[in-house]
């Protein structure tokens, strides 16, 4: 039999070489891949096969490239590594999945989800804030899907703040927040700004041009 890669630190239940099944350590990682639930890190295979991170890294980067044109994919985020459908099959997978049923989050949840990946940590008050109408209904929907937490609390008025998690990033395909897009080109320019400013101030429509005076009467 061939010597384990770390025959000094083997756990009691390793009772066998990675090196000695066929396809060695690569067909073990995709056995144990296609019978997890969860994401797994390089730590986890190294804990059950006895071998180094190293060399579990390589070979599941690997495996990630030889799935290229697969229908799926040997993803890594920031929960670990975990074969998934290829996000171009979403269509056909939400068909299988859902078969007629609707289980996508509403608009509601989605805004204050976007709100607090974006502005993290914050309260609920402050999302409610930001959308104008209370979300604690919808702040509740996304702490059970797990895609929310509550870290902490705010120093001024003691309520719980809410940080987005970990699934939150595999869910969206992530690694880390700073990976989330930039909202700069979904921004007003600045002259749009200042001008929707002064005519929600004002509580009249900017006027075009100045010459011309400002508009008769006021918007009710």
């Amino acid at each position: 039999m061939s010597q384990s890669s770390a025959p000094d630190t083997r756990p009691e239940y390793v009772d066998f070489d990675v090196q000695d099944f066929p396809g060695g350590l690569t067909a073990c990682l995709e056995a144990i891949l296609v019978a997890t639930d969860r994401p797994l890190t390089a730590e986890d295979f190294s804990r059950v096969l006895a071998v180094d991170p190293g060399p579990i890294n390589a070979a599941l980067e690997s495996l990630a490239e030889s799935y290229s044109d697969r229908g799926f994919e040997l993803r890594r985020t920031a929960r670990g590594w975990q074969l998934t459908s290829r996000a171009v099959y979403q269509p056909v997978v939400a068909a299988f999945v859902k078969d007629g049923q609707t289980a996508r989050l509403s608009q509601a949840a989605l805004e204050a989800l976007a709100i607090v990946a974006y502005r993290q940590p914050m309260t609920r008050a402050q999302v409610g804030q930001i959308r104008g109408v209370s979300s604690d209904g919808v702040v509740r929907a996304l702490l059970v899907r797990g895609l929310v937490r509550e870290e902490g609390l705010d120093e001024q008025t003691h309520a719980a703040l809410l940080v987005t998690t970990d699934l939150f990033l595999e869910r969206m395909g992530l690694q880390s927040l700073e990976d989330l897009p930039s909202l700069a080109p979904f921004l007003p320019d600045e002259d749009s700004a200042l001008a929707q400013a002064r005519q929600e101030l004002s509580g009249q429509p900017e006027s075009p041009d100045p010459a011309q005076g400002s508009p008769q009467g006021e918007e009710e």
